[in-house]
């Protein structure tokens, strides 16, 4: 693959523009399909008659979907055109949403929610190399924060309403709901996003050889441990509304909303400070998110107080634009499959945080104990922060001895 940001191609505003809407409103969809069971845990629970712990699988099982699909899809479709393979990937999304929407219950509910995770990854991988591809060098990772912004407008609006929606009626119509707005995203890539006979053709064995890379393993650790800390917390942010601030359900569309906020800042603002200090920007992010997290369990029980915890907790997600930006750059001749592990690596951390936030819960450590496991884990993450910086000063060392 050539190098991205070099050249950006001679395209209109609005046409740069036309195709980034197309992008993001994927990341809506997906950002519905991916936080809508966090707010929905105590519907799901008494729809399926399981416990929230249990509910914590499903969420967990959209994880490793995406931990499994975005490699292998990435792979697969590494030949196909990048609009052709954006478009599959939305019409699987939406049919996996489709089907955890009238999941029977809790055992197929697993099997629909994994099935569900498959494109997720992939999908913003070949996006992100969409946007930066028709970038200037200088703003690719602002390009990419606008991909990602569909996931934070669903933080803000789509999750909220999802939410409600869900509360209202059932949480089987959330999963409709995203559903639909997958099938809307097909149709608006379609129309916006128009086939590059130019494009290279992308070699599967090639990619998979120059992925295996210091650097990239070094970026991927960091999503996967040091991103935990933010889906710890969020995963359990219904009951911890009602358990410890003891406030009504009707609250957790308010805190979704709170989370966008912060999501939505977290992601510009995320995008500019790689654009500015590079892989610098991710010790920035780290600092700030263990100290936003250990805050957390103080900041849960007033109202006045979690709510801007909640803000402070979503801007964490500036740490998707920094760390995609910077596989892109450090996976030459990998990019597809280093952009569509990025997300991969973050869902290992969806993954993780809920796992390691229940096992403290269930020993009875209380619901507030989240902030706590997720500032270990961003500790850890930081750590391998250092380790990279150092192996990559070393082997610059190294090339100019």
């Amino acid at each position: 693959m050539t190098d991205l940001g070099t050249t950006a191609p001679a395209v209109s505003r609005r046409v740069y523009g036309l195709v980034l809407f197309a992008l993001s409103m994927g990341g809506f969809a997906i950002g519905i399909g991916e936080f809508a069971s966090m707010g929905l845990m105590p519907d799901i629970a008494r729809g399926l008659s399981i416990s929230e712990t249990q509910v914590g699988h499903l969420i967990s099982a959209y994880a490793l979907g995406v931990v499994v699909g975005a490699p292998i899809l990435a792979i697969f479709g590494a030949r196909l055109r990048r609009r052709t393979l954006l478009l599959l990937l939305m019409v699987f999304y939406a049919l996996g949403n489709a089907a955890s929407a009238f999941a029977p219950n809790y055992h197929a509910a697993l099997v629909f929610r994994f099935i569900a995770g498959l494109p997720h990854g992939a999908y913003f991988g070949v996006a992100a190399l969409v946007a930066a591809s028709m970038s200037a060098p200088n703003r690719r990772a602002a390009a990419v924060s606008r991909v990602l912004m569909g996931l934070s407008v669903a933080m803000l609006v789509g999750n909220p309403l999802a939410t409600w929606l869900g509360q209202v009626a059932s949480w089987r119509y959330a999963f409709g709901l995203v559903g639909m707005v997958a099938l809307l995203t097909v149709v608006l890539v379609f129309l916006f996003l128009k086939p590059d006979p130019d494009e290279p053709r992308q070699n599967p064995l090639r990619e998979l050889r120059a992925f295996n890379q210091a650097q990239v393993w070094y970026a991927l650790a960091i999503g996967s441990i040091g991103f935990a800390g933010m889906f710890c917390v969020f995963s359990y942010l219904a009951p911890t509304l009602i358990n410890v601030t003891h406030l009504s359900e009707s609250w957790v569309p308010m805190a979704m909303a709170a989370f966008g906020v912060g999501g939505m800042i977290g992601n510009v603002v995320g995008g500019w400070l790689f654009d500015k200090l590079q892989f610098r920007a991710v010790v920035v992010m780290l600092v700030w998110s263990i100290v936003v997290l250990m805050l957390f369990p103080m900041a849960a029980h007033s109202l006045w107080t979690i709510l801007p915890a909640v803000v402070a907790v979503g801007t964490m997600v500036g740490l998707s634009p920094a760390l995609q930006t910077r596989l892109m750059d450090v996976a030459s001749g990998a990019q597809t499959l280093a952009a569509a592990s990025n997300h991969a690596a973050f869902n290992v951390a969806n993954a993780l945080g809920p796992w390691l936030g229940g096992l403290a819960i269930g020993a009875g450590m209380g619901w507030t104990v989240t902030g706590y496991v997720g500032a270990a884990t961003a500790l850890v993450g930081l750590g391998i922060y250092f380790l990279a910086q150092r192996s990559e000063g070393l082997a610059r060392a190294e090339a100019c001895a």
